[in-house]
This record gives C-alpha cells, structure tokens and sequence, in this order.
C-alpha cells in the first residue's frame, strides 16, 4: 500500500456546528454539502477534510464510541513562532477552545493546541526544522 491520504473525516455531534466553526469562524471553503449530514472541505492540494454526523460515522464504520468521538489530533506548521500565537487567536476567534497556549517546545519550536466544537485537537506549531519541497517531499 503506497502511503497516502486524501481525505480526512470527523466524526462530529453536530455538522452545522462544526460547519459554521471551519467555514463561516475560519474562514474554510466549502467544496460540497449535504446539509445536516456532511461537509467537504478541500484543505490541501489533493486533501479533503469531511464533518460527517458521528452517528452515521459510527454506525456505518462500525466503531462503538458511545458518547464521544474516537481521539484525533491535525497538525497544523506555521512559518514563524509568532504565527502559533497568531492561529490560535483566529480559532479562539471563531469558537475554539485554546487548551494549550503556545510555549517553546524541549525539541526547539513552538506549538500549542486548540479544540474545536467537538474536541477534536489542532496542534499550531513552528518546527524550526520542517521543510516541504516543491515536490511535497518533507524533511524533518
């Protein structure tokens, strides 16, 4: 199997919800809806990120998470550490919970997280070594 993803799926308690934090708070381009039960968003080049009601999710995935959603956490590089403070401001803005302020990291960056309407965690960091290339190849 060749490693790859191309589409990301959130199971959330509530997709209008979630709609308004990702599109209507940050500002994420809707590519396709189906209103109250799935919201496409494409988030990079080829990538596409899903808000699927978590009951559907569940039910037709078959995972038992009774109450909650299944733990998940995005990354999300910035290109300076004063742009960490400058993301986690814009999800706080549009409904986020900041549960980690930004704070320089023991492996040289700096990060912090934010939890979207459904605790999903975001974590915002500056990783002074992270380098992509025009092909997409990482260096880490």
């Amino acid at each position: 199997m060749h490693p790859r993803v191309d589409f990301i799926t959130l199971g959330v308690r509530n997709v209008d919800a979630s709609r308004r934090f990702y599109a209507d708070g940050l500002g994420w381009p809707i590519h396709k809806e189906v209103p109250g039960e799935v919201v496409f968003i494409q988030v990079n080049h080829g990538l596409m990120m899903s808000l699927w009601d978590a009951g559907q999710m569940q039910a037709e995935a078959g995972v038992d998470a009774p109450g909650g959603v299944p733990c998940f956490m995005f990354s999300h590089n910035v290109e300076n550490a004063k742009d960490v403070d400058r993301v986690l401001s814009e999800a706080e803005h549009a409904g986020a919970t900041i549960v980690a302020p930004s704070k320089t990291q023991p492996w040289g960056g700096c990060a912090g997280y934010f939890a979207d309407p459904d605790g999903f965690r975001w974590e915002v960091a500056f990783n002074p070594i992270w380098r992509v290339d025009d092909e997409g190849n990482v260096t880490v």
